[in-house]
């Protein structure tokens, strides 16, 4: 079993988790625009109370997105800093999967769908068939108006469960997609602890991350998001 690292910066929450011998030591706040003053003290005191070094660890993992974009540079660049530092490689871990697995190991949800508030009347989601512990992709992350969201076209019969900030406009989703979830959870944000199972497993399969220059952000699209006050 690796010794990862894992921080996330995707969302209005901040946190940082460790696995060792299949233990996690991890920190989570939800604190908007702190991610910057939180984030390098949570990585400190999770490698204190573990009583690892970060020349110890296997690798650094971060929720590479979608989310924040300014929050997916602050955990971008700190995980590059740690990981420059340490000569230690980088995993970038999916924070739709990450919410996935929220879903799988605290509700026991089978089928999951993921939802992100994207901001300018959209959603970043991705659909998620789980089976203890291990995910599998019903519906590739994409962003899209939640007017236009579909349903995975090989399980219309499936009840799912939505899990993540998108299902906060659940008023705006298709009446058929509405049908299908029987319960959805909008207030669970993302957190490192779900990244560093998430990079765990990935590793344990033989993916050993990526070179600090080799790892960027998954935005999903192009444009700033933004917001009129």
């Amino acid at each position: 079993m690796p010794t990862l690292l894992a921080l996330d910066a995707s969302s209005t929450a901040c946190s940082c988790a460790l696995i060792r011998n299949r233990q996690i030591v991890q920190r989570f706040e939800i604190a908007p625009r702190e991610h910057t003053r939180l984030l390098l003290p949570m990585i400190d005191e999770v490698l204190a109370e573990a009583g690892v070094t970060l020349t110890q660890l296997d690798a650094v993992a971060y929720g590479h997105g979608p989310g924040s974009f300014t929050g997916l540079r602050i955990a971008a660049g700190i995980a590059q800093g740690l990981a420059y530092g340490a000569d230690l490689p980088l995993i970038g871990v999916s924070t739709l999967e990450a919410l996935a697995l929220a879903a799988h190991r605290k509700w026991h949800a089978r089928h999951v769908i993921a939802a992100l508030d994207a901001r300018m009347d959209e959603i970043y989601v991705g659909a998620y068939h789980c089976h203890d512990g291990a995910l599998t992709v019903a519906l590739d992350p994409r962003v899209v108006p939640p007017s236009r969201l579909r349903l995975p076209a090989t399980d219309r019969d499936i009840e799912w469960l939505g899990i993540g900030s998108g299902w906060q406009l659940l008023s705006n989703i298709p009446v058929d997609v509405q049908a299908a979830l029987p319960q959805t959870l909008p207030d669970e944000l993302p957190a490192a602890e779900d990244l560093v199972r998430l990079a765990a497993t990935s590793w344990e399969r033989g993916a050993r991350g990526s070179a600090p220059h080799e790892v960027i952000p998954v935005y999903l699209r192009d444009e700033v998001a933004w917001r009129k006050a």
